[in-house]
């Protein structure tokens, strides 16, 4: 039994015969690479990679989207001020760009809690890591009972 790409039916094959090729759900294309999510084979996590990931996150890509986010949050801050009721009288428009702005700055806290949490993730995972590799090899071989004879 196969599915058809044409018609997105089941159909059956007769024994002995070769169904379609087409779509097979039960294997992923051989082209992605290492991993099933086409990572690459030889994947490395050293400890000086994760400090040097961390730090490139504390160094550049933390700053950079706070300042990014400071400029738009200082730009958006002014159009919501230039459509803004003046004499009493206002545009629509200030009210949505005011909703977008602080739905903006929500965006811009999460990204930055989420820089943070992945800095502090690749700091740690070394010693977490170490740490229960430690725990298991040290329960591994305790004493036994036998080892006095």
């Amino acid at each position: 039994m196969f599915m058809s790409q044409s018609t997105g039916e089941h159909q059956t094959v007769a024994a002995g015969a070769k169904p379609p090729v087409g779509m097979r759900l039960n294997q992923l294309p051989g082209d992605l690479g290492g991993g099933p999510a086409g990572g690459k084979p030889d994947l490395a996590s050293s400890p000086a990679e994760k400090r040097a990931g961390a730090k490139a996150i504390e160094d550049h890509i933390e700053p950079d989207t706070n300042m990014a986010g400071k400029q738009a949050d200082e730009e958006m801050g002014a159009v919501v001020k230039a459509f803004g009721p003046k004499d009493g009288h206002g545009w629509l428009t200030s009210g949505a760009v005011g909703k977008a702005h602080k739905a903006w700055g929500e965006q811009v806290q999460n990204l930055m809690n989420r820089l943070s949490s992945e800095k502090a993730g690749l700091r740690s995972s070394n010693t977490v890591l170490t740490g229960t590799d430690a725990g298991v090899g040290g329960g591994v071989r305790k004493s036994s009972s036998l080892d006095g004879f």
